[in-house]
């Protein structure tokens, strides 16, 4: 059965296989939040910490230019291709662990843990076998092959979890463990990769590329460097939050100060798929209204799916975080309603457009500035008003600000307008129908089932805002199936082939 190449079932392929890393990563925390203490969590939370700003540096930007060098070239090239950034990130893994077991002690004392520096040489081992495998997803959108990223996705994450699960439940509720399970489940996702990296190619033959490490260098560092910046950004926060209030609040504000899942798995997935077709658009110098309008419609449908999701969890976020992380971090739901803001803008995949067009160095410089801006604002903020609350209000408005900047880059780079450009009328239709769904929904829930439990009233409001948000939505002349329709025409199509 040949597969539907439409731009809108590749990105649910992708959004399945993020939704299921998503998914096991907020069961995974939800269980280490009830079996470890918060001293423990918390410096589980800053190896992972340190691991993820790290990475960003090591990886030097190549994850993502297998979406912007494949498409430029034939597919028999592209194993050639992928073998030299394969090798290239795997070389880079191995100089990352050996920096981090060596700055485990200088890392320690500046989160002030000194728990810290043996947690990270026990992790050390991991960067060389995780960095050759990423950038997976970029191989598979190219080719239109974005279901077999989702099954690797799925099958590694779900080996994370029992890995790292199993053993806190039936050995010892220790960070030690949990990192030994990590240890064991890279060296089985390295060797899946390398397997399923592959696939694209069987049955052809390989043609040597014209492509160098040079030419892969000069696209990726400006974006590795961009990187650099933003993962700045967010090192801001979580820096001041561990070194000047403690693992206990930092524990907080980790479980908190999270975007709502699906808008990283919806923003991902759209994101992975336009990138090769705006790098094929540019090379083949396509029309201006072409590449909005695909821009336009992804963003549109990116809308359509999350703004009702957003506006709902906004208003519920204690009860969420109760159900996920128990009563000892009722604390995280400020953090999560502060974080959940951002969400209304960072849908707005600017990235794309900008690789596309080459503005890479821009890009950077732009993500420097509001780097230096934000730990400059947020050690402020620590000065005068010591607020962990308020270092979290700076990140999102800050964060904000840089969308609205690109924005404006854009505009006046293609010559267009903001209506042209955004979907105003259609976003702001989408708030004010989700808004009066949910209003209405959480008055019939206070008046009616007043005497129902926290669980039993969160799943109550959410069936009556679903029933109303659908209910209501041609009154709106809003469809929320439309996303699904290339999906579900796939569906009727192979019935009927069957």
């Amino acid at each position: 059965m040949r597969l539907q190449n439409s731009n809108t079932l590749q990105a649910f392929w992708l959004g399945i296989g993020t939704l299921s890393s998503l998914a096991l990563s907020i069961v995974t925390s939800a269980i280490l939040s009830r079996y470890f203490n918060k001293s423990d969590y918390g410096t589980y939370r800053q190896i992972i910490y340190a691991y993820s700003t790290l990475l960003v540096i090591f990886s030097a930007g190549l994850p993502n230019v297998f979406s912007y060098f494949l498409p430029r070239y034939s597919i028999q090239q592209g194993k050639d291709i992928v073998i030299k950034i394969t090798l290239a990130l795997f070389v880079l893994g191995v100089i990352f662990s050996i920096a981090l077991f060596a700055c485990s002690k200088p890392i320690a004392m500046v989160l002030k843990n000194p728990e810290l520096e043996k947690g990270l040489k026990i992790f050390s081992v991991i960067p060389m076998l995780l960095l050759p495998t990423l950038g997976i997803d970029g191989i598979f959108a190219t080719y239109k092959k974005t279901f077999i990223s989702a099954i690797y996705n799925t099958i590694t994450r779900v080996l994370m979890f029992f890995c790292i699960v199993l053993p806190i439940i039936l050995i010892k509720a220790s960070y030690e463990y949990a990192i030994y399970g990590w240890i064991v489940v890279s060296f089985f996702s390295l060797f899946l990769a390398f397997y399923f990296q592959r696939l694209p190619f069987q049955g052809l033959i390989v043609e040597k590329s014209l492509l160098k490490y040079k030419d892969i260098f000069m696209y990726s560092l400006p974006i590795a460097i961009a990187s650099i910046w933003g993962i700045a950004v967010r090192a801001a926060d979580q820096f001041f939050i561990s070194r000047y209030f403690g693992t206990e609040v930092f524990a907080e504000f980790s479980n908190g100060f999270i975007e709502l899942p699906f808008v990283g798995i919806v923003t991902y997935a759209s994101s992975n798929v336009i990138l090769p077709i705006f790098s094929k658009m540019t090379r083949d110098k396509s029309g201006i209204h072409e590449i909005i309008n695909l821009w336009r419609s992804t963003l549109k449908k990116s809308a359509t799916i999350i703004y009702p999701i957003v506006i709902f969890f906004i208003f519920n976020s204690e009860t969420i975080i109760v159900l996920l992380y128990s009563n000892a971090y009722e604390k995280s739901a400020t953090y999560f309603q502060i974080a959940l803001i951002l969400n209304f803008f960072n849908i707005i995949l600017f990235s794309p457009l900008m690789f596309s067009i080459g503005e890479t160095k821009l890009f950077a410089k732009i993500h420097l500035i509001f780097a230096l801006a934000t730990w400059s604002i947020e050690y402020l903020i620590v000065l005068v008003i010591p607020s962990p609350i308020g270092i979290a209000i700076c990140s999102v408005t800050m964060a904000i600000l840089k969308v609205f900047v690109f924005i404006t880059f854009l505009l006046n780079y293609f010559k267009i307008t903001i209506s042209y450009f955004i979907p105003l009328r259609y976003i702001f239709t989408l708030i004010i129908h989700s808004s009066i769904s949910l209003a209405i929904s959480k008055l019939c829930i206070l008046i009616l089932l007043s005497n129902f439990s926290k669980i039993e009233s969160f799943i109550a409001n959410f069936i009556l805002y679903l029933i109303l948000l659908l209910g209501t939505a041609k009154m709106f002349k809003l469809n929320y199936f439309y996303v699904l329709d290339p999906i579900m025409k796939k569906v009727v199509k192979s019935n009927r082939s069957d």
